[in-house]
């Protein structure tokens, strides 16, 4: 006998038992109203990772989730998988970030530092309360990088024009360059981490975490910790 999946297609009596009896409980938004999703939809059929140059190779996120699969499979949801690769891509994104910055002469906060002033816009700058929210240092940790910027001539210190107690950080032009040079190089850092994707796969994968992103449920400041990745 057959049995409708809801999605068009059919299962037999045996697949269906099985698919019943080995469903991961996934809770709505407001922790209530359970609904269930067959763990064979979002774990066993996960692909095996491929590049042009060495074929088939494996996946760490697989072997880590198939490994719970066998050991506590009431932990694998469907954001099981999304978090890991999140965490494996940051990290591949840092390690890339972190590797063309010294050539540069700048440490990941200079970086930061940097680019958000440019990305400010003319005249490139910013009070120092609001590089601290824009890149959740301290504002003890702003002002020594900003102190080591400035004496490599890279920022000025200079009175705020709205009001003179207040100070503002500004880019001088050889900031600016060194701004510009710096985004460049992690751009194609970046892009490099990616070059075997094609380029459809990531803007569908940009365009879904985009979605996913925005309608996350914002984590509470009792719970947030000081960053340690770049955020430019």
């Amino acid at each position: 006998m057959r049995v409708d999946d809801g999605v068009g297609g059919g299962v037999d009596d045996q697949t269906a038992a099985q698919q019943q009896s080995r469903c991961v409980v996934v809770l709505d938004s407001h922790g209530k109203s359970p609904s269930t999703r067959s763990e064979e939809s979002f774990i066993e059929s996960y692909p095996v990772g491929v590049t042009a140059a060495s074929g088939p190779v494996p996946d760490p996120v697989d072997a880590l989730l198939s490994a719970w699969r066998t050991e506590l499979p009431d932990v694998l949801r469907p954001t099981t998988e999304l978090s890991k690769r999140i965490v494996q891509l940051a990290g591949a994104l840092d390690a890339a970030t972190r590797g063309v910055l010294p050539g540069l002469g700048l440490t990941v906060a200079e970086f930061d530092i940097l680019a958000a002033l440019r990305r400010s816009g003319e005249p490139y700058r910013m009070k120092p309360n609001e590089l601290v929210r824009a890149l959740l240092l301290s504002s003890g940790g702003i002002s020594n990088v900003v102190s080591h910027l400035a004496g490599r001539g890279l920022v000025l210190r200079e009175p705020s024009p709205d009001d003179g107690r207040s100070t503002m950080i500004r880019l001088t032009p050889d900031g600016v360059r060194t701004a510009e040079r710096a985004v460049c190089a992690t751009a194609d850092a970046h892009e490099a981490v990616f070059a075997e994707a094609s380029p459809a796969a990531v803007h569908a994968a940009a365009r879904a975490l985009r979605e996913v992103g925005v309608n996350r449920r914002p984590v509470p400041r009792s719970l947030r910790t000081g960053r340690n990745r770049s955020r430019s």
